[in-house]
C-alpha cells in the first residue's frame, strides 16, 4: 500500500519552464494554424484602428478582452483537434462532434467580437466619413 506522499506526483519543472511551454504552444499554433494567423492580422488592424480613432480606456478593455478571448478559444480549439486526432485516426461520430462543437464555440465568440467591434468602431467610422 502506498502512503499519501508517494501517491502525489512531483513536478519535474519550475514555474518559469511552464511559461516556456506555454509560449512554445502559442508559437507553434501561430506558425501552423491559418485561423490563428487571420485572428492575429485582424487583431492588429483593430488595435491600430483603436489608436487611430482614440477609443476610450473602457473601449480598450472590451476590445482587449475580445481579442484575448478569441485567441484563447482558438488555442483551445486547436488543442481539442490535436487531442482528438491523437486519440483516433478512424472516423468516429463523437470525434467529429468534439471538433465541430469546439469550432462552434470559436464561431460564436467571433460573431460576438465582430458585434463588439461594430458597436465601438461604427459610430467613429461614420463620423470620420462625414
Amino acid at each position: 500500500m502506498n502512503s499519501g506522499s508517494q501517491d502525489k506526483k512531483v513536478r519535474k519543472h519550475n514555474v518559469l519552464k511552464s511559461f516556456v511551454f506555454a509560449f512554445s504552444g502559442i508559437r507553434m499554433a501561430l506558425l501552423n494554424e491559418r485561423n490563428l494567423q487571420i485572428h492575429l492580422a485582424v487583431s492588429l488592424a483593430v488595435m491600430f484602428s483603436g489608436i487611430y480613432f482614440g477609443i476610450t480606456r473602457l473601449e480598450w478593455m472590451i476590445i482587449l478582452l475580445a481579442i484575448g478571448g478569441m485567441f484563447s478559444l482558438e488555442l483551445l480549439n486547436t488543442a481539442i483537434e490535436r487531442a482528438v486526432d491523437l486519440a483516433t485516426e478512424d472516423y468516429h461520430p463523437l470525434a467529429k462532434q468534439a471538433k465541430d462543437i469546439a469550432a462552434g464555440a470559436v464561431l460564436v465568440f467571433a460573431i460576438i467580437s465582430v458585434i463588439i467591434g461594430g458597436v465601438i468602431f461604427l459610430p467613429k467610422i461614420l463620423i470620420f466619413l462625414q
